[in-house]
Formats: C-alpha cells, structure tokens, sequence
C-alpha cells in the first residue's frame, strides 16, 4: 500500500489520577500538551483534539491547546475532532487555524463535523431545529474561506460578504481541512462535493461495514470530476504489554463513559461480554502491541484508508496510562502496522 499516515485522537476527558483522585480541568489540559509532546519525539504523524461543552471533557476551545502544542512540537500534525462548525462561526473558525498554522509553521490541520453532542448549541444560541442548514450553509462559506482569496458569498443565516478578505492567510497557502461523518451517505456526499478529504468516525462495530462509504466516496469524486482524496478512521484503543493488562486496566474507565452517556440516550448499560465482542470483532483497538498491530493492519487493508487516528483517551482513564499507550503505540504498533502492510504489499506485487 501507499505510505499511511497514524495519528491520535482525544477529547480532552477529565481522568483521575493513579490513586483514583479526580485530576482537575486546568490539569487535563497541561497533561494533553505533554501527551502530543509525547507523540512528537515518537514521531507519530498527527493529533487531533476535540471539542465539547461539558463538565466530563476539559477542552473547549480546541485551537488554544493545538496553540500550545505548536509551541512545544516539531513535526506532529495538530487538528480539531471534531470543530463544531454549525454552532460556530467559520471566519472566526478559519482565522483561529490560520493563527495555528502560524505557530506550527504550516502543521494545522481542521476537521470539520457536527459533533457527538449538543450543547454548544444553547450555549451559543442556536436553534436545533435548524442543525443541518446551520452545517450545510456555514460549510458552504468556510469552502470559499480556505480558497484564501476576497470572499463573495449569500447564505440565509448571516449577512453577505463581498470582496472579503479574512486574516490571517496560511503561510503555504492552504489550510488542509476535512469533514468527519459518523456513517450518513450524505455527509459522505456532501464531503466530495465540496472536495474535502473524509474521516470516518467508526466507534463500534466491523469496520468492514463502513466500505461501502469508502467506495461511496471514491466514486462521487469520479462522477463529479474531482481528484481522488484521503480518507482517515478515527476508533478508540489503548495499548499495554499484553492482552489481559489492557483489558484490565481500560475496562472501568470504558464502562463509566459508556454507561453516563448511555444513560443520557436511552442505552442499556455496557457488559463484559459487550467489550468482549468489541475488542475481537468491533472497533475498539485494545490488547498488547502486536494483537492492536494485526488488528490495524487488517482494517487499513480492508478499508484502504490513508490515515489511522487512534482515539487514546477513554473517560478518567489516568493520563500515566495514555501516556504508557502512546509510547507503545508509536515505537512499537505503528513499525508493526508498517511491516505488515508492506509484507501484504510484497506478497501481491510481482516482481
């Protein structure tokens, strides 16, 4: 296969200490900056951090943290997963990376999407009623904004901008920028339509079932005569030295996550033989370096995707431990992956 990229994803979520002692927001915050530091110096490709509005999650404004990381970081690619855009405003939203990409010298990274939860919403006086005009038409303007030339644009839900230019612009003059869809053709559509590479959101169940949208995808962009564009997968997982440690040491920070915001939507409480299925058969990427190695490796396959962004925090799951995962992630899953897709390749090219 072509080069694949391997990223890390987190939501910021409050965690607790070792001793079981809660860690406070202002602390998860600074822990954040060290873990991406972390995964700089093991020269894993990118990071991306999400935003929320709630007390189990510390990061709200996802650009001042990836502002801090740029100062501390080298190499490592810096997004948002995902920005809320449709509670958001795109100028303001684009003028923020620009400011990122400054700092980083050219690393900034956006991923655009409609979030998991919504309160940022009420919180910024937004009606739910209008949640997809609210994406589609803020989507529409922020497509001409990473055009980085005088912006002309009409939508319904704000005033109409002429000959506009927003500052700062890039230095390289493009802001890479994604759309992340949980699942809908749709959204997978609408990303082709405006020529916006995908990431694909897949937090349970076979990965294999998301290649029709792999394949949706591919060919929209052909039959609206656009080149073809990457497409990443963001899934949790947490690495230790073996199988059992792993599972241990996740398995009740997974559970209380699950279970409050289930108990939000209406779930029914997660079960040991729930995670179970998960880690053999589903989307959580759980176990020693080589069973997450093999695991990746066939979903990068079956998928043909160009980036993996492994979701490491889960609920108070101490920091100690992510940053334990993140080490094993990168010095040893991710030489793993990249042998065994080159094996793959090897064993089908002719020589």
């Amino acid at each position: 296969m072509a080069d694949v990229e391997f990223g890390l994803d987190t939501f910021g979520d409050v965690t607790v200490g070792l001793d079981s002692s809660p860690v406070s927001q202002a602390q998860v915050i600074r822990n954040l900056v060290a873990e991406a530091v972390l995964a700089d110096e093991l020269g894993i490709d990118f990071i991306g951090v999400g935003e929320h509005h709630r007390v189990d999650f510390a990061v709200s404004a996802p650009e001042v943290v990836l502002a801090g990381i740029a100062t501390a970081t080298t190499n490592i690619h810096l997004g948002s997963a995902v920005t809320v855009l449709s509670s958001d405003d795109p100028i303001r939203v684009f003028q923020r990376f620009a400011t990122v990409d400054a700092l980083s010298n050219g690393r900034a990274e956006v991923i655009l999407g409609r979030g998991s939860f919504t309160e940022s919403f009420p919180l910024f006086g937004f009606d739910l009623s209008m949640y997809e005009q609210l994406f589609e038409e803020k989507l529409d303007l922020f497509s001409e904004l990473i055009k980085e030339r005088p912006v002309t644009w009409a939508g319904e839900l704000r005033p109409a901008l002429k000959d506009q230019n927003v500052y700062p612009r890039t230095q390289g003059g493009h802001l890479k920028t994604w759309i992340g869809v949980g699942g809908s053709p749709e959204s997978v559509v609408r990303a082709a339509r405006y020529e916006l590479p995908l990431v694909l959101a897949i937090i349970g169940g076979d990965p294999a079932r998301f290649a029709p949208y792999v394949d949706l995808f591919h060919r929209a962009l052909a039959q609206l005569e656009k080149p073809d564009l990457p497409i990443a997968v963001h899934s949790p997982g947490f690495i230790a030295a073996t199988d059992e440690l792993a599972a241990e040491q996740y398995y009740e920070h997974h559970k209380a996550m699950r279970d409050r915001i289930g108990a939000e939507r209406g779930w029914a409480p997660s079960t040991k033989d729930e995670f179970a299925n998960e880690i053999a058969h589903g989307s959580l990427y759980l176990g020693s370096p080589e069973t997450v190695a093999r695991k990746l490796a066939n979903t990068i396959r079956t998928l043909g995707i160009q980036r993996f962004d492994l979701k490491y925090s889960a609920g108070t799951l101490p920091h100690e431990l992510m940053m334990t995962s993140i080490e094993l992630y990168g010095s040893k899953v991710i030489p793993m992956v990249k042998d065994l897709l080159s094996s793959s390749d090897r064993a089908v090219t002719p020589r």
